[in-house]
């Protein structure tokens, strides 16, 4: 943890409580904070700063002092569609996408999804893993996060109107890379780099799209690309592509 995120209701004037398990822990054995130590801190949906440690107990850590006066960071201009991926791995991937300050998360289904991993448990713990990548990456803000488990009503009804400014899919086949398909935009635009990104990426799981749902897409607008000759895994393609906005 980077910082300690706490609800609005765990603040009362110029002092606030924690009482989560997982932040008394992370305080005291990875910290190693005492009585009069400064914590950095943050309200959820609020703003950023630090408070004084004025009490240590197993249950509770009190705070005085408290200072909240930074604003966070500013989301990416970007909606990440992501195929539903293995529930091992979904933690890490929303913890990933919330730190690096995705704006929106569409897990959707794809053909190579199992239909196991819409049961999974792990779905009712997204809010855990969001709070986890906020902490990670010193934000307050959490992502909107939206499942659909139904890919062509998603992508005829749907995607259109999200849309703002281009849409790519990352498919190792296309016959674009992402450089060229950025150089592309330059070419016929004098706008600036961040301009030309896209507003939305779909990303697969492992093994990829299918020809029916890439040819799917592309109808709707979306353009092809791929980062290189390498395929990678899920987590690895997603990180790759958000160094893009990161840059």
């Amino acid at each position: 943890m980077n910082c300690i995120l706490l609800p609005a209701a765990n603040f009362s004037k110029n002092s606030a409580h924690i009482n989560a398990a997982a932040q008394i822990a992370h305080i005291n054995q990875v910290l190693g904070a005492k009585v009069g130590d400064t914590l950095r801190i943050g309200q959820l949906e609020g703003n950023l700063g630090n408070a004084i440690i004025a009490d240590i107990a197993p249950e509770r850590i009190l705070l005085d002092e408290v200072n909240l006066t930074t604003a966070p960071p500013p989301k990416l201009n970007l909606t990440l569609v992501l195929a539903l991926p293995r529930p091992k791995v979904l933690r890490r991937l929303i913890m990933d996408m919330t730190a690096l300050g995705v704006r929106d998360i569409i897990l959707i289904n794809s053909y190579r999804t199992q239909k196991s991993y819409w049961q999974s448990p792990m779905l009712s713990r997204l809010d855990e893993f969001v709070l986890e990548g906020l902490q990670q990456g010193v934000d307050t803000v959490a992502p909107r996060i939206s499942l659909q488990k139904r890919f062509k009503p998603f992508v005829e009804d749907k995607l259109a109107q999200l849309i703002t400014n281009r849409a790519i899919v990352a498919h190792p086949y296309g016959a674009l890379s992402f450089s060229q398909y950025i150089q592309q935009q330059l070419e016929s635009s004098e706008s600036s780099h961040r301009s030309l990104l896209p507003s939305m990426v779909f990303i697969g799981a492992e093994g990829g799209w299918i020809d029916y749902e890439i040819e799917l897409l592309t109808t709707q607008g979306c353009q092809t690309v791929h980062i290189g000759a390498r395929i990678l895994r899920t987590e690895s393609a997603v990180n790759a592509i958000l160094g893009q906005w990161l840059l």
